[in-house]
């Protein structure tokens, strides 16, 4: 049996080098506890989107949204959202969305001159705003 008690001596020692230590904080600006991070990305997600089928819908049909209603359109899904609303109506100033709660996606969007017997199907609740 051969035993072999060789002692190997860090090279930085031989070379005279020294190697920064890492301090355990990341070099990222990411700052606070894991709880406040992980809300700032769950709340990030929550914004309201458009679906590319909603959005060639406001187009097609000349309608221009303003940041006011769509503060109104997220309120809506809120309200929606509490009361455990799957896919919802959301009518705000003459116009419909068609809105997927859960993903807090507009599916589609009518205006007033489209809104006469037009039959919504697919939905469990409406929010007038």
């Amino acid at each position: 049996m051969i035993v072999n008690n060789n002692y190997y001596v860090n090279i930085s020692r031989i070379n005279g080098s020294q190697r920064a230590i890492p301090s355990g904080k990341p070099d990222g600006k990411v700052q606070g506890s894991f709880e406040e991070i992980l809300e700032s990305k769950v709340n990030e997600n929550r914004g309201l989107k458009f679906s590319k089928h909603a959005e060639m819908r406001l187009q097609l049909r000349n309608i221009k949204l303003t940041d006011e209603q769509k503060e109104k359109i997220s309120k809506a899904v809120q309200k929606a959202e509490e009361k455990g609303v799957k896919d919802s109506l959301v009518l705000i100033d003459d116009i419909a969305f068609v809105v997927n709660v859960r993903n807090r996606t507009v599916i589609t969007a009518v205006n007033s001159n489209e809104l006469k017997e037009n039959v919504f199907t697919n939905i469990d609740g409406a929010v007038f705003a």
